[in-house]
C-alpha cells in the first residue's frame, strides 16, 4: 500500500515528509511497536517540542482533558457521544485499543485508516529527521508521543469543532498534557501503576491533578476524600473552579444519569460526564435532553458487555486494577443472584499486583477459573498466577489459553449453555479474545468517507 504525494493532499497531510518513508502498514506498526519495546519516558518536554515542530495542532479546536484511575475511558466515551447528540463533529484520543491500533484516534467515531497511520507516521519521523533528532535518541518520540501527535494532526485537519482527550498515565508527566483544555475531569483515584505515580491516594492525586491549568474549571468524580483534598488544595492554587460528582448528585445512586453501559459505577461515570456538560458555555447547546439522549447511545465495548454467543452469555469485562477488580465483584454477585450460578472466568493480567488483587475476587465468585497469558511484555504467566491460588482452590483453576478456549469465530469450548462465561482482567485479553471471536470493527478501507 503506498501513499501518494497527490494523495496526501487529498487527505490534507504533509507532502515533504519522504525521509525514508513507509509505505506500508505493517511495516508501521512493527515500527511503532518498535518504539515502544525501548521502554516509557516519562516527562512532557519532548511533546511540547514536538507539537511545536508540527505547528502546534493540538491548539485548533477546543479540548476537553480527562484523567483518572478508572472510569477515564468511559467517561471519553460518554462526552464524546452527548457532544455527537449536539451535532457537533468529534475527536476522541483514547488507550490503549482493544483490537485496532486506529482505534486510538477517532473522528465522528470513524477510527484512524491504515493509509492515514503511514501518512503520518512518516509525516512525524521526517519532522524528527528535519530537528536532527536520531532514533533510539532520549529526545525522539515514544509510542505514545507518536500516537499522540497523530491525534492531534488528524483532529485539525479533519476539522474537529471539540476533542475530547484521555491521559495515558497520572497526568502532570502525560504527553498529553500539552492541551490548554476548556475543562478539566478527573475520574477517580485508586492504587495503580504505584511504582510511577505513588503509593497513596494523596500522591497519585498529586500526578492526577497536574492537569489542571489556571483559571479552567475541573470536574470530579467519584475520589477518596484524602485524594480530594489535595487536588482542591492544587486547583485553589490555579484559580481552577472545582465542580464535584458528590456535591451535586450527592449518595443516591437513584439521583444519577442513566446510561446504556451496564454497572453501577457506570451511574457515577455518566454523573461525571453529565456534569461537565453543564459546566460547557451555553452555546454548545448541551441541554438536559441532549445529555440524557447521548447517554444512552454511548458505544464503549467491553465494560461489563454482554455478548450471545452461540448458547450461551459471554460477558466482557475490563478489571485491571484492585479499584476495577471491586466493581467486578459488585457485578459479579449481580450475575450470580440473577443467573442463580457462578459463571466461568476466564482472566489475565499484568504484573503480580493486579494478579493477585484480581484472584481473591474471581477465587469468591467463579464455578471453574480459566488462566491466560496476555501477550505483552508486562504479562503475568497463567502458570505463576496459579502459585497464588491456595492448594485447596486449585482443583478448580487451569492454566489454558485462548486458542484453546475461542478455537474459532463465534465458538467458546469451556461450559454449558445454561453457564454464563466472564472474561476479565486486562483490557489485552479482552481485544485478543474479540480478535478470536471476529468482533472487531473492520479498519476503515482507504478513501473512507468519514461524513
Amino acid at each position: 500500500m503506498s501513499v501518494t504525494p497527490d494523495r496526501k493532499q487529498s487527505l490534507g497531510l504533509s507532502v515533504d515528509a519522504e525521509i525514508s518513508a513507509f509505505s506500508d502498514y505493517a511495516a508501521v506498526t512493527a515500527y511503532l511497536y518498535a518504539q515502544k519495546a525501548r521502554g516509557p519516558k516519562f516527562g512532557v518536554e519532548r511533546m511540547r517540542r514536538l507539537a511545536a515542530a508540527l505547528g502546534h495542532p493540538e491548539r485548533s479546536y477546543p479540548v476537553i482533558h480527562v484523567a483518572g484511575t478508572n472510569g477515564k475511558g468511559s467517561v471519553s466515551a460518554m462526552l464524546d457521544a452527548i457532544f455527537q447528540a449536539a451535532g457537533w463533529r468529534t475527536g476522541l484520543f483514547t488507550s490503549p485499543h482493544l483490537v485496532q491500533l486506529g482505534e486510538r484516534v477517532q473522528v465522528n467515531r470513524q477510527i484512524l485508516t491504515a493509509e492515514e497511520m503511514i501518512a503520518y507516521t512518516n509525516e512525524v519521523r521526517a519532522t524528527c529527521a528535519a530537528a536532527g533528532v536520531a532514533v533510539g535518541a532520549e529526545d525522539y518520540p515514544t509510542f505514545f508521543e507518536f500516537m499522540t501527535a497523530m491525534a492531534f494532526l488528524q483532529f485539525k485537519r479533519q476539522g474537529v469543532d471539540l476533542a475530547t482527550i484521555e491521559v495515558g498515565m497520572g497526568g502532570r508527566l502525560d504527553a498529553t498534557n500539552v492541551v490548554e483544555p476548556l475543562v478539566t475531569v478527573i475520574t477517580s483515584i485508586g492504587l495503580d501503576h504505584c511504582v510511577e505515580l505513588g503509593a497513596t491516594f494523596e500522591e497519585i492525586a498529586r500526578e492526577k491533578a497536574g492537569i489542571i491549568k489556571p483559571g479552567r474549571p475541573i470536574v470530579l468524580g467519584r475520589v477518596p476524600l484524602v485524594a480530594e483534598q489535595v487536588i482542591r488544595a492544587i486547583a485553589a492554587e490555579r484559580g481552577a473552579v472545582v465542580h464535584s460528582v458528590r456535591e451535586i448528585f450527592g449518595e443516591d445512586l437513584d439521583r444519577y444519569p442513566q446510561t446504556n453501559l451496564a454497572g453501577d459505577y457506570q451511574r457515577w461515570n455518566a454523573a461525571t460526564a453529565a456534569l461537565v456538560a453543564q459546566v460547557m458555555p451555553a452555546a454548545w447547546r448541551l441541554t438536559a435532553p441532549v445529555i440524557a439522549q447521548g447517554l444512552t447511545q454511548v458505544d464503549w465495548p467491553g465494560r461489563w458487555e454482554s455478548i450471545r454467543l452461540e448458547d450461551r452469555l459471554l460477558i466482557l469485562d475490563a478489571s485491571h486494577n484492585p479499584e476495577g477488580v471491586a466493581v467486578l465483584a459488585e457485578n459479579l454477585q449481580q450475575l450470580i443472584a440473577t443467573t442463580g450460578r457462578r459463571p466461568l472466568i476466564v482472566a489475565g493480567a499484568l504484573g503480580e499486583f493486579r494478579a493477585r488483587a484480581m484472584l481473591k475476587v474471581l477465587l469468591r465468585y467463579a464455578q471453574e477459573i480459566y488462566l491466560v497469558t496476555p501477550r505483552q511484555e508486562r504479562a503475568c504467566p497463567g502458570e505463576v498466577m496459579r502459585a497464588f491460588v491456595p492448594a485447596a482452590e486449585r482443583h478448580r483453576v487451569h492454566v489454558t489459553s485462548l486458542e484453546q478456549i475461542f478455537p474459532q469465530p463465534g465458538t467458546c469450548v469451556i461450559g454449558q449453555s445454561t453457564d454464563a462465561v466472564v472474561v476479565t482482567g486486562s483490557i489485552y485479553v479482552l481485544g485478543e479474545v474479540m480478535e478470536r471471536l471476529a468482533l472487531k470493527r473492520t479498519l476503515p478501507v482507504l478513501g473512507d468517507n468519514r461524513g
